[in-house]
C-alpha cells in the first residue's frame, strides 16, 4: 500500500527491481565460469531448524543499524541418508542488469539418476539496496525464481533452498547457465547483492521425476512445444510474477480509471493466468499475491519474516494431460500464456513456461483425443463507490472441465481435469490515500481424475490466498501498517473410495510496523512485530514452526509437532 507522501519512493522501488523481469535486451554477460563438481558424504545444511532454538538478547525501543538476518517458518528440505555429490552452479556479485552466465558439468561420483537433487541459494547484501526479483536457468529451464530481502546497513546474510528433483532430465547433461538478479548501485543504492548457488545430488533409489523437460520454442506464429510422441503425462510450469509494470506489481490493489487513486487498471484487481494450446484454453489458475519485501510502504515489516513465497517462488502448475492425444502428433504446437486483466498493452508480468513429460516406455506413439472441453463464462465484477472513503468491491471467477484419453502400452487411460476460481475482495481509501485497506480472498479448486488399469484415482486440491491489511498515514508523518497474510491449500487423494494421500498447509504471517517518513533512516524512529507460523501435515508427518520478531530481534522461534 502505498500514500502519495511516499510514492515517490515507493515508484522507485517498482522500476528499479521490477525492470528484472519487465523485459528489455540483456547487456554483456558477465564473465563465464563453469561449475566445478566435488564429492561430499554429508548431507546438506538445513535452510532452517525445525527444532526450538535460542534467540536473540534484548528487544531494543526500536530498530537499529542491524537485525537479525532474513530467515522463514517453511520446512528446509530433507536429505536422504545417502552419499551426495555437490557442484557449484553460479557464484556473481550482482551490481547492475548484466546476466552472470556460465557453464554446468553433470556430478561425479554420484551416476546420473538421484533419489534427491537440491538448490541451495546462499546471498549477502550490506548497505542500501531495494528488494530485487531474480531467475536462474540451466539449460535455458527455469529451475529457480527468487526475490531479495531488503539489507541493514551493517548487512544481512540468507539462504533458500529448493527441492529440484524434478528438473534431473535437464541436470544429466552439460548446459548453459544463465542467471540474473538486477541491481541499480550508485552514491545511494549501495547494496552489492552477493550470490552462490550450489547443487547437491544424492544417490539412492531414482526418484520418479518426469522423464523429459521442455520448454518452448520461438516461431513465426509465437512459441511451440513439441512433445515426444509416446508422452503420456505432461504438466506446464509457469513462474508467473506481477513486476516490471509498475502497478502490476501490486495488481491486488489496481482499480477502475474513474477512482482517484495511484493504481488503475480498466477492469480493476481480477486476475488469472491463462494457458492455450494451438488457440483453446488449456488451462486457467489464480496467481499467488505475492508481496515483495518493500510491499505495502513498509519494508520494517519484512526485513525478518519475508511474507509467503517470497524468497522461493513457486510455479503454477497445469495438467495438460487431455491434450496429449493432440500434441503427441510429433508436430509443434502453440502454446500461448496471458494474465487477465492487464491493461492492453501494458507489461508488468513474466510468465516463463517448462513443459514437464512422462514417456511410455512401452510403446513409441500413444494415440488419444481430447473428448471434454467445457469452458464457463469468466465472471468479473468491479464496482467503485464514492465517498469520503472510497471503495471498489471485487467478484470474480472461472471454470474449466477438459477430459482426454491415450491408449497406452497398458490400456486406455481417460485424464479429467476441472478447475474452478473465485476472488472477492474489498478495497476502501481516503482521498491521499492517506488510509489505505484491502480485505481479498482468492481460490483455487482443482480436481485431476485417471482413470485406466484398476481404480480410478482423483486428487482434489482446494487452494486458499488471503491478503487483509490497512496501511495509514498520521498527520505527524508516522506510517502504520497492520496486515495478515495467508497460503492455504488441502490435497487428498482417493483411489477405490479410499483415501490413500492427504496434506494440508497452512503459512500465515502476522504484522505491525511503525515509522516516520521523509526523514533520515536513522531518524524513523521503527517499531515493529512480525510472525510467522507454518503448519504442514500429511501421513509423513508434521511441521509447525512459529516465528516472531520485535524491532528486529528473534523473540520467538518454537517448533510446535
Amino acid at each position: 500500500m502505498r500514500s502519495r507522501i511516499v510514492m515517490s519512493m515507493l515508484i522507485g522501488a517498482i522500476l528499479l527491481a521490477g525492470t528484472v523481469l519487465g523485459g528489455g535486451a540483456p547487456q554483456a554477460a558477465a564473465s563465464a565460469s563453469t561449475a566445478s563438481a566435488t564429492a561430499a558424504t554429508s548431507p546438506a545444511s538445513a535452510t532452517s531448524p525445525t527444532s526450538p532454538t535460542s534467540v536473540s538478547g534484548e528487544v531494543p525501543a526500536e530498530f537499529g543499524s542491524d537485525w537479525h538476518d532474513p530467515l522463514t517458518a517453511a520446512p528446509p528440505v530433507t536429505p536422504p541418508d545417502s552419499k551426495s555429490c555437490q557442484v557449484t552452479l553460479a557464484e556473481a556479485r550482482f551490481r547492475d542488469f548484466t546476466p552472470y552466465r556460465g557453464s554446468y558439468t553433470p556430478p561425479d561420483g554420484c551416476g546420473d539418476r538421484w533419489s534427491k537433487v537440491v538448490l541451495r541459494l546462499d546471498g549477502k547484501v550490506a548497505g542500501r539496496q531495494f528488494d530485487r526479483l531474480g531467475y536462474l536457468r540451466v539449460g535455458g529451464v527455469e529451475v529457480f525464481r527468487t526475490s531479495t530481502p531488503e539489507p541493514s546497513p551493517d548487512g544481512i546474510e540468507w539462504s533458500v533452498e529448493k527441492d529440484v528433483t524434478r528438473y534431473s532430465d535437464t541436470f544429466r547433461d552439460a548446459q548453459d547457465v544463465e542467471m540474473l538478479i538486477g541491481n541499480v548501485v550508485d552514491d545511494t543504492y549501495t547494496g552489492v547483492i552477493d550470490v552462490k548457488v550450489t547443487l547437491t545430488f544424492y544417490e539412492g533409489k531414482p526418484a520418479a521425476a518426469p522423464d523429459r523437460v521442455l520448454t518452448l520454442a520461438d516461431g513465426p506464429d509465437g512459441q511451440t512445444l513439441t512433445t515426444p510422441r509416446n508422452s503420456e503425462r505432461v504438466v506446464a510450469e509457469v513462474y508467473a510474477t506481477g513486476s516490471g509494470g509498475g502497478c502490476e506489481e501490486y495488481w491486488y490493489l489496481t482499480v477502475p480509471a474513474a477512482a482517484p487513486y495511484s493504481c488503475h487498471a480498466d477492469d480493476g484487481p481480477y486476475r488469472e493466468v491463462q494457458v492455450k494450446v494451438d488457440g483453446r484454453l488449456a488451462g486457467i489458475a489464480t496467481p499467488f499475491p505475492t508481496v515483495w519485501t518493500g510491499g505495502w510502504s513498509n519494508p520494517f515489516l519484512w526485513y525478518v519474516i519475508p511474507g509467503p513465497r517470497a524468497l522461493d517462488i513457486k510455479p503454477i502448475e497445469y495438467d495438460l494431460t487431455p491434450f496429449a492425444g493432440i500434441l503427441n502428433d510429433g508436430r509443434p504446437h502453440r502454446v500461448e500464456v496471458s494474465v487477465v486483466g492487464v491493461p492492453a498493452g501494458q507489461s508488468g508480468w513474466s510468465t516463463p513456461v517448462n513443459v514437464l513429460v512422462w514417456q511410455d516406455p512401452g510403446k513409441a506413439v500413444v494415440g488419444g483425443r481430447l473428448v471434454t472441453h467445457e469452458a464457463g463464462g469468466l465472471t468479473d465484477s468491479t464496482v467503485y463507490t464514492p465517498g469520503t472513503q472510497h471503495r471498489v468491491d471485487t467478484e470474480g471467477g472461472h471454470r474449466l472441465a477438459v477430459a482426454g484419453y491415450l491408449d497406452t502400452s497398458h490400456g486406455r487411460v481417460r485424464t479429467t481435469v476441472t478447475r474452478t476460481l473465485a476472488t472477492t475482495s474489498a478495497h476502501r481509501w481516503t482521498d491521499g490515500e492517506t488510509v489505505d485497506g484491502l480485505d481479498a480472498a482468492w481460490t483455487d479448486d482443482e480436481s485431476v481424475t485417471v482413470d485406466g488399469r484398476g481404480p480410478a484415482r482423483t486428487t482434489r486440491t482446494h487452494r486458499t490466498y488471503t491478503m487483509n491489511g490497512t496501511t495509514t498515514l498520521g498527520t505527524d508523518g508516522r506510517l502504520r501498517t497492520v496486515l495478515t497474510l495467508g497460503d492455504r491449500a488441502d490435497a487428498v487423494t482417493v483411489r477405490g473410495g479410499r483415501r490413500t494421500g492427504w496434506s494440508r498447509l497452512d503459512d500465515t504471517y502476522t504484522g505491525d510496523a511503525t515509522f516516520t517518513v521523509n526523514v533520515p533512516r536513522d531518524q524513523r524512529h521503527a517499531v515493529g512485530t512480525t510472525s510467522e507460523r507454518y503448519r504442514l501435515v500429511g501421513p509423513d508427518g508434521c511441521h509447525d514452526r512459529r516465528l516472531t520478531t520485535v524491532q528486529g530481534v528473534l523473540a520467538q522461534d518454537r517448533d510446535g509437532c
